[in-house]
């Protein structure tokens, strides 16, 4: 399984339709193999979507998304976490334990359910 994190600075990007970074795991059986940092080359949302299928991401995990962009990313058949928060090694840590969902990781202000939607699955792989 593959997963990019949108980072900046070492944290998740605070928004994932301007971000430029991506850390990309990938992972086995909940054991990370290896890890790339790679530049994101489109700027806008369809080539985004396509750039992120051709590098074989299956989740992806950032801060703030637009609804757009989400939806059609998870039309594209990626998993989206977003509206997450914190440094990047202990999102990746916790996502691997299924937690997540924590609220220590959730961006300050975030109301309703879309986080914990997003972050409802255990993940796979």
């Amino acid at each position: 399984m593959r997963i990019a994190v949108s980072q900046w600075n070492g944290r998740v990007s605070p928004v994932f339709d301007v971000s430029e970074r991506l850390l990309l795991v990938d992972t086995a059986e909940h054991q990370e193999i290896t890890r790339e940092s790679v530049y994101l080359t489109s700027v806008g949302p369809f080539g985004r979507i396509k750039e992120l299928a051709q590098i074989g991401v299956n989740i992806l995990i950032c801060g703030a998304i637009s609804f757009a962009l989400e939806s059609a990313l998870k039309h594209a058949g990626i998993r989206v976490i977003g509206f997450t928060c914190g440094e990047v090694d202990a999102v990746i840590a916790a996502f691997q334990k299924g937690c997540l969902g924590n609220a220590c990781f959730r961006m300050p202000g975030l109301t309703g359910n879309a986080h914990a939607q997003s972050q409802s699955s255990h993940p796979a792989g």
